[in-house]
């Protein structure tokens, strides 16, 4: 998922990664997340929960038959956790780059300003999860985020061509409307500005929701006799 254009289609391909805050570092989450954003990572998605042992052991499943998967199970069940999608150019490398090595006892010593150095104490309680490769990222995030679609952005034409053929128009027809129906302000002159763009504003918010192209149209059907 690395940045990158498909020359067929001509579409913009951002890489994105898994991040976990473990449940042993849950109480630093808003220094990582701060450490996230100033590492030029987007935050995409995010969420807070606990998982089961099954599911701990499902989202493991390449760890299973190891001497340590009991106990990573039992510690990754054992607390809440936060996921996040994180995405930017080289995220899988650079997110791997930042967390450290997987035992914070060794990269405490080894990357002392990793952040498994500043949040874990062992190898397996190390603070946080990387994706390892493409697929992984990509099995991790739906997994975490099951409704999510991984898919690349348009590139700049085909968003130009969208505007154009179907949000201009519309756009067009509701400012015309909206100097046809100039909404009334009853306030002062010395208030009323500030006001007026307000109403003109939600003015053209509902009538763009009115008349949305891509809402149902709902008919009245005659029924057969």
């Amino acid at each position: 998922m690395k940045e990158r254009m498909d020359q067929s289609s001509s579409r913009i391909y951002v890489e994105r990664t898994l991040a976990i805050i473990k449940p042993d570092a849950i109480h630093e989450s808003e220094k990582i997340e701060d450490v996230i954003l100033k590492s030029e990572f987007t935050i995409l998605q995010k969420r807070k929960l606990q998982l089961t042992p099954e599911q701990c052991s499902d989202f493991y499943a390449d760890q299973y038959g190891k001497f340590f998967f009991p106990s990573l199970t039992a510690f990754m069940s054992s607390g809440p956790i936060i996921a996040l999608t994180l995405a930017r150019n080289n995220a899988i490398a650079h997110w791997k780059s930042i967390i450290g090595p997987v035992n914070s006892t060794k990269a405490k010593e080894t990357h002392p300003e990793c952040l498994r150095a500043r949040y874990g104490t062992s190898d397996l309680k190390n603070a946080l999860h990387g994706s390892e490769s493409f697929h992984a990222a990509e099995r991790e995030i739906k997994f975490m985020f099951p409704n999510s679609v991984i898919e690349p952005f348009p590139s700049r034409e085909r968003i130009e061509e969208y505007l154009s053929r179907y949000v201009n128009p519309t756009l067009l027809r509701g400012l015309t409307e909206l100097c046809k129906h100039k909404p009334h302000n009853p306030c002062p002159l010395f208030i009323a500005v500030n006001i007026t763009f307000t109403m003109l504003f939600v003015w053209l918010a509902d009538w763009l929701v009115k008349n949305n192209p891509n809402k149902p149209q709902i008919c009245d059907v005659e029924e057969a006799e």
